[in-house]
């Protein structure tokens, strides 16, 4: 574990590789002792100030929500990084590569929450409760760790390797969803680049069920007495692998049942 010193040191390391585009070398070799707490210290840190400085939380990412990347890990659970108003793009206006370090995009379906949920005791039960619409969306990740080379450390606390997200226009109910046969837990999606497919994939592999994801989030927030509120945006995990985001590249998710949502590179 890290005392207080190294762990401010950790975020303003990160504060600085995000503000001047220039990564940084893993925080698991800069300080060795670095622990699950310590990475979590040092993003809350880093939120903390850019929430003082006139930033809103709007939801929450789930990471690592695949086996295969737990196994990578060498973890047993996801983690999670926040979203501020600040990452929420819009679909029709361009991003630009060149403000973020190493962008890659995934699919993920999101939980727009209608109310709050419920804390340690959260079920899959409360989420769709709770859950006033599912969207499709894009998550825009990204690393301010040189060239990806991140342990589990390192990735929590640079936000969950989060940058952003764009959200589609569909809007789609659980309880509409449930009515036409779609379960959240085996839904396809494929991601176009320039009209080619890149990527394809299905909902189960977001830990065999995305809701799980987020009830699991609102358990794990809870003990820091943090809330998942009406209005948040929660996205549970990637249904794809992370594709590159170059400039002059032209994004497309289709996700089945829930529609489609684009994202332009320049």
């Amino acid at each position: 574990m890290l005392d207080s010193t190294q762990r401010a040191t950790a975020a303003e390391l990160l504060r600085a590789a995000e503000a001047n585009l220039a990564p940084i070398g893993p925080l698991t070799e800069a300080f060795p002792a670095i622990d699950v707490v310590d990475a979590y210290e040092i993003q809350l840190d880093n939120i903390r100030r850019k929430l003082a400085n006139g930033a809103r939380v709007r939801g929450h990412k789930v990471g690592l929500s695949s086996p295969v990347m737990q196994q990578m890990m060498g973890v047993d659970e996801p983690d999670y990084g926040h979203l501020l108003d600040s990452m929420v793009l819009s679909e029709g206006v361009p991003v630009p590569a060149g403000a973020y370090c190493y962008p890659r995009i995934e699919v993920e379906i999101g939980y727009l929450l209608g109310s709050a949920l419920p804390g340690a005791d959260c079920t899959e039960a409360d989420v769709l409760a709770a859950t006033e619409y599912i969207v499709p969306s894009l998550e825009l990740i990204d690393s301010r760790i040189k060239d990806w080379r991140i342990k589990l450390a390192d990735t929590i606390a640079d936000n969950a390797s989060s940058a952003g997200v764009i959200v589609g226009t569909a809007r789609r109910t659980p309880k509409e969803l449930a009515a036409e046969g779609i379960d959240l837990s085996d839904i396809d999606a494929v991601l176009y680049a320039d009209g080619a497919e890149v990527a394809r994939g299905n909902t189960s592999a977001v830990l065999g069920n995305p809701t799980e994801c987020v009830a699991w989030l609102a358990r794990k927030v809870a003990q820091f007495g943090v809330t998942l509120e009406a209005g948040h945006l929660v996205i549970p995990g990637s249904c794809t692998r992370a594709i590159d985001a170059r400039p002059g590249t032209s994004f497309r998710a289709e996700i089945a049942g829930l529609g489609a949502v684009t994202a332009t590179f320049v």
